[in-house]
């Protein structure tokens, strides 16, 4: 494999009871650059989907997990060793609870916020990855945040899911191309 090689992992849960789901929207951003680089996810003997080609310039190895979010590191872990890409070329996308819904953050490493698929891969890969962070809002009321990320987006939510998927697969084009500064320049709203 080339010596400038990227990780992405999409975090999702595998089957097709999950396939809405919020908790899932890692993978839907996965499928989508996997589109966009014209490549197939074929399984790989690591517990993942992968797929792989060129994004933004450089060769990439898209990946998702075939080991439920929970236990995500490992899966990804493994992958990243055998094509020996280091974790400063690995970006993890996933679901973010506390972002309001569409909202689109990137940063580099971090602690894992209560989010279980990040537990796994930190205890597995140590904190310094890039993460693609897509909001997907707070449960409304007293409803459980894990029966919330394990339902699907709401008739509403999915009319504006193909931009936002649309956007997340942007944020880690800009990442590839452009690094995290003018990434985060792009896709932070600024204050004002």
């Amino acid at each position: 494999m080339p010596d400038d090689q990227w990780l992405i992992a999409g975090l999702g849960n595998p089957g097709q009871q999950y396939a809405g789901n919020r908790h899932n929207v890692g993978f839907l951003v996965a499928d989508l650059l996997a589109e966009r680089i014209g490549a197939r996810f074929k399984r790989d003997r690591a517990r993942v989907q992968a797929a792989s080609g060129r994004l933004a310039g450089v060769p990439v190895l898209i990946v998702k997990p075939m080991s439920y979010m929970n236990a995500s590191g490992p899966a990804v872990a493994a992958v990243g060793r055998f094509y020996k890409v280091p974790l400063a070329r690995t970006v993890v996308v996933h679901d973010e609870l506390d972002l309001p819904f569409g909202t689109i953050r990137l940063k580099l490493g971090g602690g894992d916020n209560g989010h279980n698929g990040l537990r796994s891969l930190t205890g597995t890969l140590g904190p310094d990855y890039y993460r693609v962070r897509i909001g997907v809002g707070r449960p409304p009321g007293r409803r459980d945040p894990a029966d919330f990320l394990l339902s699907d987006f709401s008739t509403a939510e999915r009319k504006e899911l193909p931009l936002i998927i649309e956007r997340g697969a942007d944020a880690v084009e800009a990442l590839l191309e452009r690094g995290l500064a003018a990434a985060q320049n792009e896709f932070h709203p600024t204050s004002r």
